[in-house]
């Protein structure tokens, strides 16, 4: 392969993977964890945070909450990478034919 076919096809990679992201950074992916709910975009910033109004708050079980947040936060997050990875992950195998 010459080197100006090699330089096309990096390009065309180099834009595919670009498109990639953006579409990534829109999508939005939900975490839930009992009765936290949240968004998380692709550029992994929580967008909504919803607690269902069914959990009974008070002080003595707020640890409990901000415990039910995290998970939720890191279920989104967990989906994410995947999605990423899953995406993107296909390049890897794409630029390491191309050496």
């Amino acid at each position: 392969m010459n080197i100006q076919a090699m330089m096309k096809q990096a390009k065309k990679l180099q834009q595919e993977i670009t498109e990639t992201k953006k579409e990534l950074e829109c999508k939005i992916f939900p975490g839930k964890y009992s009765y936290v709910e949240v968004q998380v975009n692709g550029k992994r910033e929580v967008m909504k945070l919803k607690i269902d109004p069914q959990f009974e708050f008070d002080s003595s079980n707020i640890e409990i909450l901000e415990d039910m947040i995290i998970l939720a936060v890191n279920d989104a997050l967990k989906k994410v990478e995947q999605e990423y990875n899953e995406k993107l992950g296909k390049f890897g195998s794409d630029l390491t034919g191309m050496m």
